[in-house]
C-alpha cells in the first residue's frame, strides 16, 4: 500500500530526455487519432495480448511525462469516489458553504449519511467541468464585445510606463 500522502516521483536527469520525447511523441498520436474510448498498447516483443487503456489514461500519462520530462516530480494521489463537502470545497477551491448551498440548490447532486452530506467525485468533476466551459464562454462573449466596442488593449511594446496609447 502506498504510503499518503503519495511521496512523489521524479526521473534521474539522463532520463528526462527520453520522457519529454515519449510526451512529445504521444502528444501527436493523440492529436492525430480519431475519438476513441480505448487504445490498445501491443508489447514489442509481440508476446501476449494487447493491453487496452480508456483514452483518458492515456491523456494523463503525457501529462506525466511532460512534467518527467520538464524535470519536475509528480504525485498520483487517489481520491474517494465519494466524497464529504469538505473535500469537494477543497477540489474546487471554494468554501464548504459555498459548496453546501450548491447542493441545497440543488446546482450539485448529493446524498445524505446521517447529518452529513456525500457527493460522487464523478458528479463534482462533471459540475466543475460545466462551470469551467460556462466561465470560458463568458469570457469569450466579453472579449467579443470590447472588440466590437473598440476597447481592445493596447500594444505594449509601443507604450511607455505612465502613459496611455
Amino acid at each position: 500500500m502506498q504510503p499518503f500522502p503519495p511521496k512523489p516521483f521524479a526521473l534521474p536527469q539522463d532520463q528526462q530526455r527520453q520522457a519529454a520525447d515519449a510526451a512529445h511523441a504521444m502528444g501527436a498520436y493523440l492529436a492525430h487519432i480519431p475519438k476513441v474510448s480505448a487504445v490498445a498498447l501491443t508489447p514489442s516483443s509481440h508476446e501476449g495480448p494487447p493491453l487496452e487503456l480508456p483514452a483518458e489514461v492515456l491523456s494523463l500519462l503525457q501529462r506525466v511525462l511532460e512534467e518527467l520530462g520538464e524535470g519536475n516530480a509528480v504525485t498520483v494521489a487517489p481520491y474517494p469516489s465519494e466524497l464529504s463537502t469538505q473535500q469537494a470545497a477543497e477540489i474546487l477551491n471554494v468554501s464548504r458553504p459555498y459548496v453546501v448551498k450548491l447542493m441545497e440548490q440543488g446546482t450539485l447532486p448529493y446524498r445524505k449519511v446521517g447529518p452529513r452530506r456525500r457527493i460522487l467525485l464523478n458528479d463534482l468533476l462533471a459540475y466543475n467541468d460545466r462551470d469551467d466551459q460556462a466561465r470560458r464562454a463568458a469570457a469569450a462573449e466579453l472579449t467579443r464585445e470590447a472588440e466590437r466596442l473598440g476597447l481592445g488593449y493596447a500594444d505594449d511594446s509601443t507604450s511607455t510606463p505612465g502613459t496611455a496609447s
